[in-house]
């Protein structure tokens, strides 16, 4: 929630609409522009979670809507809807939401909740891919067109490369990684490693290595600080581990059991598959709980093609020391994956896991694992809103998108704008500078300067024979020459420039041009003054464009700056 919150501030702004992207030109004279935006649903989202996560899965989906301005209405799975319900509580005790804003049905099932949608309302479901279909076919889902997104069961994989051999470190973090997946959670991830892909020249090795490991857990109860795995999360869930393992064992030979154990408490199981390109049920039974199947590979092609034939997965992973395997094995997964990492010795260290979905990247995957997608930094917000293609005149859709659009009407500020508060700025705002005349010594004098001594704009002769056909200005020249035409010298509400973004070159300054500034503002987002601040404050994206004297566009770009605000808000923290 904490990177969720942070990214969204970052990169989405304090509208109640998110403007996606650049304008698009659709007529050759630029009066007739397109511009997409994001804006929230007249709608509820309904989350239907699973039982493996009843916390971090209930706020994962959560977190994102209420950022995109939907209520939600939870439907935890029965087993660990005691967890959720206590993070609930507290939400609710907090007031941090409106009220009515987040409801809870603590309910085996949703009863009539899907008959209610409409076409504003959107499914959220986490859990089996039997039970997603059915609801996902649900008539009024179908009859509406119901945005449903799925994260089913996932036979996910990891793949130990061909150039790993036993004394190699990747080889060790590749067996780590696999037993660690096998035991946290007892097994219970949709992201844990099912099968496990090995060169048929390491089959025994890496048996003989991961049962070594699995030999490690002491299984026990779950507060006990020397226990390595506890039992499965209820009776029916162990039954069905069982059962599932059971079909697998007909088709495998099962090489690692710790024993028998009782209730819900199981031991880690490890099976090979020797000829898995001929055995269908190993990429389409998963039996949910702490086990794997090895499955070895004779080329880089097989082990490509035997990642994917569980048609969809939320994740793969490869454990190599070799970049150029890396590339190959990776492109070839990368249709069927959802996720897919890469480990190798320089990056374990600080890794977060095959299994562990980060908030800033996407997760869900293809095929069986779904279709659907969750997370991914601030697009996690925008997965609940509704995009709509705007056209029209730029001025027009400016007013709309409260966003300055190229080719806009605009209006001279009353004053220079870096002498305006915040609150002052108004997008389409502009500054029109003096002409400056570039002169052969300003071009020398860079040169000089910067160090920059490329002949394009110190050497005649080679400049001759050049794109140019002749001396011209250093690009960073126009730019520095730029902010010096629009920049006010003395202290104001502008704090500092803190980017530069889209810079674009797009005709040369040769000694002699003038060059004339046009500074615009572009939008607004205000930010939430925090203890370290000195001042309240907002980011002022500005325009920038440059002419020369024939009304040449030469350069365009944006800036960011910090301006002051003169008021404080109720967001601030000081």
């Amino acid at each position: 929630m904490f990177v969720l919150s942070s990214k969204a501030r970052r990169e989405l702004s304090d509208l109640p609409f998110h403007v996606e992207g650049g304008t698009e030109r659709l007529s050759r004279g630029g009066t007739f522009v397109g511009q997409h935006i994001c804006v929230p649903k007249h709608g509820i989202a309904v989350h239907i979670n699973a039982f493996n996560f009843p916390v971090w899965g209930m706020v994962e989906k959560l977190a994102p809507a209420i950022m995109a301005g939907q209520p939600c209405i939870i439907k935890p799975s029965p087993v660990g809807s005691y967890l959720a319900y206590e993070v609930f509580k507290d939400i609710i005790e907090s007031e941090i939401l409106p009220e009515g804003s987040v409801q809870f049905i603590a309910a085996d099932k949703p009863g009539d909740l899907l008959d209610h949608l409409n076409s504003q309302d959107s499914v959220s479901f986490t859990g089996s891919a039997t039970t997603g279909k059915k609801l996902k076919s649900h008539p009024n889902i179908v009859a509406n067109s119901i945005q449903f997104n799925m994260e089913a069961d996932s036979l996910n994989a990891s793949i130990l490369g061909p150039d790993v051999t036993p004394d190699m470190e990747e080889f060790s973090l590749f067996v780590k990684e696999v037993g660690m997946e096998m035991t946290v959670k007892t097994g219970q991830k949709c992201t844990a490693i099912r099968r496990t892909i090995v060169p048929r020249e390491r089959l025994e090795d890496v048996s003989e290595a991961l049962k070594s490991f699995l030999s490690k857990t002491t299984i026990g109860d779950p507060t006990d600080k020397n226990t390595r795995m506890g039992p499965l999360a209820s009776s029916l869930q162990s039954q069905r581990f069982d059962e599932q393992l059971a079909v697998l064992e007909d088709v495998t030979d099962s090489i690692f059991s710790n024993g028998t154990h009782e209730g819900a408490f199981t031991s880690p199981k490890v099976l090979v598959c020797h000829q898995p390109m001929k055995v269908d049920k190993v990429h389409e039974v998963e039996a949910f709980g702490p086990m794997t199947t090895i499955m070895p590979y004779d080329s880089t092609e097989e082990a490509i093609q035997l990642a994917n034939k569980s048609d969809g997965s939320l994740v793969a992973s490869l454990f190599t020391a070799d970049d150029d395997i890396a590339a190959e094995i990776t492109l070839g997964c990368a249709p069927y994956h959802g996720r897919f990492m890469v480990i190798n010795k320089h990056s374990a260290g600080e890794s977060t896991g095959h299994g562990s979905p980060m908030p800033h990247m996407v997760h869900g995957g293809p095929g069986r694992a779904g279709g659907g997608e969750e997370l991914g930094g601030a697009r996690a917000v925008l997965h609940n809103m509704q995009r709509i293609a705007l056209q029209g005149s730029p001025t027009t859709l400016m007013n709309i998108v409260q966003q300055h659009i190229k080719g806009a009407e605009t209006k001279e500020a009353p004053k220079h704008p870096f002498q305006m508060y915040f609150e002052e700025l108004e997008v389409g705002q502009s500054l029109l500078s003096d002409v400056r005349k570039v002169k052969d010594q300003d071009v020398e004098d860079f040169a000089n300067l910067s160090g920059d001594h490329f002949y394009a704009h110190t050497d005649p002769d080679a400049a001759s024979r050049s794109l140019f056909g002749k001396i011209v200005a250093h690009g960073y020249f126009v730019l520095s020459a730029a902010a010096g035409q629009f920049v006010h010298p003395d202290e104001g509400p502008v704090l500092l420039n803190y980017g530069l973004e889209n810079l674009a070159f797009l005709a040369p300054v040769a000694p002699g041009d003038t060059i004339q500034t046009k500074l615009i503002v572009k939008r607004k987002t205000v930010r939430q003054q925090r203890e370290a601040d000195l001042f309240p404050f907002g980011v002022v994206y500005w325009d920038v464009e440059v002419k020369n004297q024939e009304d040449v566009l030469v350069a365009e770009y944006t800036i960011l700056t910090l301006v002051k605000r003169k008021n404080k808000l109720d967001i601030d923290l000081v």
